[in-house]
């Protein structure tokens, strides 16, 4: 968007530094970002040329492990980090299945909430809370999500793309640790999460993006991501890269897509 464009914007949205919602969606194919998170975007596809790859394989695996809980019986989501709306949303994709799951998307970015309250407006069952997600206490007390989601029935929680974006001063581990004793047993944590193994330019890519984005971009090791799920039964295939999971056909260098997937089950 040029900059005769921005009128639209939220005061509260800092238009001056690349956010990580935007730049996602830029990467998607989006609209909804502005020239700042497209020069960060292409400069990422200078350090990863196919980093376009990583994120719509990313995306790929949300519809997958979506709707395999949706057909495992889960009914309620709650999609903390969700981001710009874009083709395949969590609802769509759950409710072509079962049109009575209900879903709370969870984001800050002020233009990722906009968007999603507007695509929203006509779907009684799912709704968006402006919320930072590691803040669990905010997002799980929210009237928005108490009306939807009833946490005496498993709940799925999502955190698809959103702990890379959480350096280890943020505690990330406790915050997934909250979420997942807030549910019962039979819910689910189905996460995703950038890596370098295989992979070592991700770690550049990292250095890059933190140093101008609004948010630090921290890639993990396959062991770190497994202790998210602490607690958690992964089921099949485990913790894999997500071009791995359920995909459809073979995958020639599944490490090309330089995130972990997995989904997990409470016991």
């Amino acid at each position: 968007m040029t900059a005769e464009d921005l009128s639209w914007v939220p005061s509260d949205v800092d238009v001056s530094k690349p956010n990580p919602a935007r730049v996602y969606n830029y990467l998607l194919g989006g609209a909804n970002n502005f020239d700042v998170d497209r020069v960060l975007a292409k400069r990422l596809i200078e350090i990863v040329p196919d980093a376009a790859f990583v994120v719509i394989e990313n995306r790929s695996f949300l519809r997958r492990a979506v709707r395999f809980l949706a057909e495992s019986g889960i009914d309620q989501f709650l999609d903390l980090g969700s981001g710009i709306p874009t083709v395949g949303n969590t609802h769509q994709v759950v409710q072509e299945i079962n049109p009575d799951c209900r879903v709370v998307y969870v984001d800050h970015e002020a233009v990722a909430v906009a968007h999603s309250e507007m695509m929203l407006a006509d779907e009684p069952n799912a709704d968006i809370v402006r919320a930072d997600v590691r803040k669990p206490a905010e997002v799980l007390g929210d009237r928005k999500t108490r009306a939807l989601l009833d946490f005496s029935r498993p709940v799925a929680v999502l955190m698809f793309a959103v702990i890379h974006f959480m350096p280890r001063a943020d505690n990330p581990a406790e915050m997934v640790k909250a979420y997942r004793d807030a549910t019962v047993p039979g819910s689910y944590l189905a996460l995703s999460h950038g890596t370098a193994d295989g992979r070592p330019e991700l770690d550049e890519l990292a250095v890059e993006y933190s140093s101008q984005a609004t948010a630090d971009a921290v890639m993990r090791t396959r062991a770190e991501v497994q202790e998210f799920f602490d607690g958690y039964e992964l089921v099949e295939p485990g913790l894999v890269f997500s071009a791995e999971w359920r995909g459809e056909l073979d995958v020639c260098d599944p490490w090309r897509s330089a995130v972990y997937a997995g989904v997990g089950k409470l016991a």
